[in-house]
């Protein structure tokens, strides 16, 4: 929920090159968002708000971090964090999920949001938000990109950014070297209104004129827009960036965007935020955009996928494995082959090329630490990627 506005921004129009405005329907992308369903956001909605008012510190924020865990488990994903830190005395959570890239595995596309609330349940403020990420997070995790995500649920939002700002502090820029972000979406009550027509989103960006980011903010947010214009029904209005999670990143120089209701809530912090107030099917609307957003943000690409296609038969096993993986050709041979694992960081545990024709390869472990890593076999050009937990 966001509490003090600015007054004041200027526009800076500059030429930058890190992102492009260039963009066109999607038809790969299209079939993505087409998955996403009223019936999904409408459920974890539902299941959000019966979790009750999720306060730091309270039972209730404990439960909806389970929950949480729980979802993205069920989608596929393993490498799950609970980033946990203690504030006003209260011991609470930020929950980071991330989805490796596999040509930019260690720059990160954030999509952020808070699911902690106050004085009620918080179907709009943030059960909306939270909805939102979990549905993009389910359809894209079977989905190849070519730039990491990091899907994540911020604790401490409504007692002054809390959680944002300890990531920040405590996880970006405590890397070494510092966390590499492509960019950041904030999303943070975009319910709308049951009495209103909803058919607008704000899409938000920085204006601020202190990390020299303002110009690079713009154009992803006119993407962002564009994007909502291709896989939504919604139209859109620009705005800017204030009192939300993606505030401690501007600070830190970051490049954001975000999404906020354009009808705001009457309900907010108070007991009457619940789904009854606000319009779920703008929320859907939304979602699919945004689905749509992240899909070009982290630049899906079919290809990635197809060519794994072509080394279908190769097998890797076992998985989990304790003390080596086998790689298995069936007819198509390993000559020539480069292999690589890889931890969720981007680092290399273990390479090897492979120049006699052999069909069958084993990996030792012996050096290698337990967790998850990413299997990569190149055979000509052709490219297989598998995930694979090492006990």
């Amino acid at each position: 929920m966001k509490l003090i506005k600015k007054i004041t921004y200027t526009l800076l129009f500059l030429s930058i090159t890190h992102f492009s405005i260039a963009q066109t329907h999607n038809a790969y992308y299209q079939g993505i968002v087409d998955n996403c369903t009223l019936l999904s956001v409408t459920t974890n909605l539902n299941e959000f708000v019966n979790h009750g008012v999720k306060s730091v510190g309270s039972s209730e924020i404990d439960n909806a971090k389970n929950w949480l865990k729980a979802k993205y488990l069920s989608y596929g994903y393993t490498d799950i964090v609970e980033d946990t830190f203690t504030t006003g005395g209260s011991s609470t959570t930020n929950i980071v999920v991330t989805k490796v890239g596999l040509v930019y595995p260690n720059t990160y596309v954030i999509i952020d949001g808070h699911y902690d609330t106050i004085n009620g349940v918080g179907a709009n403020d943030n059960g909306s938000g939270t909805t939102l990420i979990l549905e993009i997070a389910k359809q894209l995790a079977n989905v190849p990109t070519e730039y990491s995500i990091k899907f994540i649920n911020f604790s401490a939002e409504e007692i002054g950014l809390k959680g944002s700002q300890h990531y920040v502090n405590n996880v970006v820029n405590a890397t070494n070297p510092k966390l590499d972000i492509r960019l950041v979406l904030n999303i943070d009550q975009i319910g709308g209104r049951s009495d209103m027509i909803n058919d607008t989103i704000v899409c938000e960006r920085d204006t601020d004129n202190q990390n020299g980011n303002d110009v690079a903010s713009n154009l992803i947010t006119d993407e962002l827009i564009v994007c909502i214009g291709l896989y939504s029904s919604l139209s859109t209005e620009k705005s800017y960036a204030y009192s939300s999670d993606y505030i401690p990143f501007e600070n830190n120089g970051e490049i954001i965007t975000g999404l906020y209701e354009k009808n705001e809530t009457l309900h907010s912090h108070s007991s009457t935020d619940v789904i009854a107030n606000m319009d779920v099917n703008y929320l859907y609307e939304i979602t699919k955009g945004a689905t749509g957003a992240v899909l070009h943000f982290a630049v899906a690409n079919q290809a990635l996928s197809v060519e794994e296609n072509i080394l279908e038969e190769v097998k890797f096993f076992p998985n989990p494995a304790q003390y080596f993986i086998n790689i298995s050709s069936g007819n198509l041979g390993l000559k020539n082959s480069n292999i690589k694992l890889i931890n969720l960081t981007g680092k290399i545990a273990y390479s090897k090329e492979v120049l006699n024709d052999v069909k069958d390869c084993r990996i030792p472990l012996v050096n290698v630490k337990s967790g998850v890593y990413l299997l990569e076999l190149i055979i000509n050009d052709n490219k297989k990627i598998e995930k694979i937990i090492v006990e």
